[in-house]
């Protein structure tokens, strides 16, 4: 590999490790709106949450990023911690924070961008759709300790994007309307450039070249500006996972993190997907939207079946496919998490605690509340806020 660019370099580690980030909203308690306050925010967090934070586009928003884990467990552990800590800074602050997809009720003219080098590049680059409403998403490592494994899964990876975008959909609603999609935020992040599902690649050489054409001629500073759904993380030896909503709970992070390692493995090892799915750019680019608008209800396209299949039956399959890989990487409690998650998506418990009574401001408590939740469960997701308080 001596002949890629220096930042293509792939670093070693082991196979099938698991790390996690997450993007978070800051919020006024008063109103539960969002609190543009980062630049605030960060200086006064502890030491031991400090190296586990970044600020985001947006100055209501924030990253939280997990050490490397074996598997599922430790990383929800580790979020939970992180979780706990800024709660605790942000309550001298007379703030609170949240995790969703998309906050109910911003608009465009309360966000503000944050202040740093790379947020004036995306700026500058971007102009007035900067500012558009902030989203929230949550991105899922695992490692591949060599580069072109790397790049096959990412390949095949492409195919299972449209599921997993449907058992995330955790942001229905937008400036305060139920937007009739299960993720909103899908679409919003879409008109930034470099979004989306990338295409096939031959090989890693022929993915760094694609890459390194757009830093030669100065269209972007370095590969992280590269939004894609999947992409390989060469400095960590890594693939990432982008496609998904925030999670409300850290319990249904750690699921979809779980889901995201085993498909991993089993595609590394058994190569599941058909061939048909990973070729036809078009098919996959329509399921995407289908996932996005309807969750676990859509009808996702099958090329080599040439009909649409119910994305709860896709999952089925794909469950049992990776039964073996979640017994081994000891993450099979986290997987049967998934299938709960599939039965009622984050987006539909949001449509239901809104149309409860409670109203957006009311959801958005509700939402907040949850932060530190620590296990799922089928009575949790049916109960109304009053219940749980």
């Amino acid at each position: 590999m001596s002949t890629l660019p220096e930042w293509a370099q792939w670093a070693d580690g082991p196979a099938y490790t698991l790390g996690a980030e997450e993007e978070v909203m800051l919020l006024n308690p008063h109103d539960w709106s969002l609190a543009q306050q980062v630049d605030r925010v960060l200086p006064q967090l502890s030491a031991d949450l400090a190296d586990h934070v970044t600020p985001e586009t947006h100055r209501s928003a924030l990253e939280l990023t997990t050490g490397v884990h074996d598997n599922a467990a430790g990383v929800a552990g580790d979020l939970l911690n992180l979780r706990r800590l800024l709660q605790a800074d942000l309550v001298p602050l007379g703030l609170s924070c949240a995790s969703a997809g998309t906050h109910p009720t911003t608009v465009w003219h309360e966000t503000v961008v944050s202040t740093g080098p790379r947020y004036e590049l995306v700026y500058g680059s971007m102009r007035e759709l900067a500012r558009r409403e902030p989203t929230f998403a949550l991105h899922v490592h695992v490692g591949v300790p060599d580069p072109e494994h790397a790049i096959r899964l990412v390949n095949r990876m492409r195919a299972h994007l449209p599921l997993l975008l449907a058992l995330s959909v955790n942001s229905p609603f937008w400036q305060g309307r139920d937007t009739g999609l299960g993720s909103a935020r899908t679409p919003l992040f879409q008109a930034f450039p470099r979004v989306g599902i990338p295409r096939e690649f031959s090989d890693y050489a022929d993915w760094a070249e694609a890459v390194d054409l757009l830093i030669r001629c100065d269209a972007i500073q370095e590969p992280t500006f590269l939004w894609w759904d999947v992409r390989p993380q060469p400095r960590f030896g890594t693939i990432e996972v982008r496609i998904l909503d925030a999670q409300t709970t850290v319990a249904e992070t750690a699921a979809l993190a779980a889901l995201v390692q085993c498909i991993a493995r089993l595609e590394v090892e058994e190569g599941y997907i058909s061939e048909p799915l990973i070729r036809t750019q078009e098919a996959l680019d329509e399921n995407r939207f289908l996932a996005a608008r309807d969750g676990m209800t859509a009808e996702l396209i099958h090329p080599a079946k040439e009909c649409r299949v119910p994305a709860l039956e896709l999952l089925g399959g794909l469950l049992e496919a990776c039964a073996p890989h979640a017994s081994d990487l000891g993450c099979a409690a986290e997987v049967r998490t998934v299938s709960s998650m599939a039965g009622r998506t984050g987006a539909q418990r949001q449509l239901d605690l809104a149309r409860s009574g409670s109203g957006l401001r009311g959801l958005v408590c509700d939402l907040a509340e949850a932060f530190l939740r620590e296990g799922y469960t089928v009575e949790d997701s049916n109960a109304t806020p009053a219940q749980r308080r």
